[in-house]
């Protein structure tokens, strides 16, 4: 008679459980991803904004001319490296767990994306295209969320997991549904396409949020250490502070000096131009929301890329990329940081103590691509 091992709830999916080409392709895409949205979705529209400043200084139209190019450049080393990630994903998972589940789902659509890509850089997409492209994407994604779903019972990850779907596929609605209305030369207006638009991008902003229920933990009041509680008290109280002051800024400023507040209109103007060319974003919620989902995605995805989270490399590809997916690229970034995603999970393990029976003479290897080299 066998008697039961105690476990234990370990993290599996670390980046440092994958082999070595995964996990500097990983950290490739994440960087080269971070510096094309920095240097071409952001700065060459910035660029734009200058042109009185370039008047008197010339050195403004050669710099930002450069930073484009490097930009552009960024945008293919990209591209390259999102084909080899999404190559080896797809091994990973069918080495780990054969064409089943929903493997046969998530794998064909995976291939089909990547040769749908490979192919429009010969024969440039029309409205059939763009429309099959953005629906393949959406059922990937679809199927990639209800396995992380089904891995992930805290409420605090599926509410987090759910509203970044409907987010995202707000815009994939959209888009879907405006471009076959289009490719049918029909006048009348697509159903809930305005709707599904804003609707999409609140809830993305709402999941920017939820990200730090999820995973950036430790700032929590309900703690027995005296200095986590207080640590947690100057946290909150200072974010409620600066979100409240952010909320209500516009009003008192104009109260304060009328010209001063229209100037900072104008700014944030030109800086939600920026942002809705470059990220999509239109800016219709209060700024002040916009601001804190930065924040909270800002210190949990750092916090989670220190402890080496397969989740923290997939939730800043997820919002790297922005949300109007403009380039296949981006919508490649969504894709393979959602199954990134699906990789981070608690798993039951035997604990050490425990008496260890019928073991086998070898461990079993994990897949070339997918275990230690």
């Amino acid at each position: 008679m066998i008697a039961a091992n105690p476990t234990i709830d370990r993290i599996t999916g670390k980046i440092n459980d994958q082999s070595l080409l995964f996990q500097y392709t990983v950290k490739l895409v994440l960087i080269v991803s971070f510096s094309e949205l920095i240097l071409y979705r952001l700065v060459s529209r910035l660029g734009m904004h200058l042109s009185k400043l370039a008047q008197t200084h010339e050195w403004i139209i050669p710099t930002f001319t450069a930073l484009t190019q490097i930009g552009q450049w960024l945008l293919n080393v990209v591209a390259i490296l999102l084909f080899l990630a999404l190559g080896v994903g797809v091994v990973n998972r069918m080495a780990g767990r054969g064409f089943v589940g929903s493997n046969m789902i998530v794998i064909p659509c995976v291939a089909l994306l990547l040769l749908l890509t490979a192919g429009f850089l010969l024969i440039p997409p029309a409205f059939l295209g763009s429309a099959i492209y953005n629906f393949v994407a959406l059922v990937a994604l679809i199927c990639l969320m209800v396995e992380y779903l089904s891995t992930h019972t805290e409420w605090s990850h599926r509410a987090m997991g759910i509203t970044y779907l409907l987010g995202i596929g707000g815009w994939l609605y959209y888009q879907i549904v405006s471009t076959i209305y289009s490719f049918i030369g029909t006048v009348a207006a697509p159903p809930f396409v305005y709707e599904a638009h804003r609707g999409g991008e609140a809830l993305m902003v709402l999941s920017s949020i939820l990200v730090f229920w999820a995973y950036g933990r430790g700032v929590s009041f309900r703690t027995r250490n005296q200095r986590q509680r207080r640590r947690a008290i100057w946290f909150w109280a200072t974010a409620g502070s600066i979100f409240t002051l952010m909320l209500f800024l516009d009003y008192l400023l104009n109260r304060y000096d009328p010209a001063l507040a229209s100037n900072i209109r104008k700014a944030a103007d030109g800086i939600g131009w920026i942002f809705q060319f470059g990220m999509g974003y239109t800016f219709f919620l209060p700024f002040a929301l916009y601001m804190t989902g930065l924040l909270c995605w800002s210190y949990t995805v750092m916090k989670l890329l220190t402890m080496g989270r397969l989740a923290g490399y997939g939730l800043g590809l997820m919002f790297i990329a922005g949300y109007a997916l403009l380039y296949s690229n981006l919508t490649l970034m969504v894709v393979f940081g959602v199954m990134l995603l699906t990789m981070d999970r608690y798993r039951r393990d035997a604990t050490d103590s425990a008496p260890v029976t019928n073991a086998p003479m070898m461990s079993t290897p994990d897949s070339l691509v997918g275990g230690h080299i």
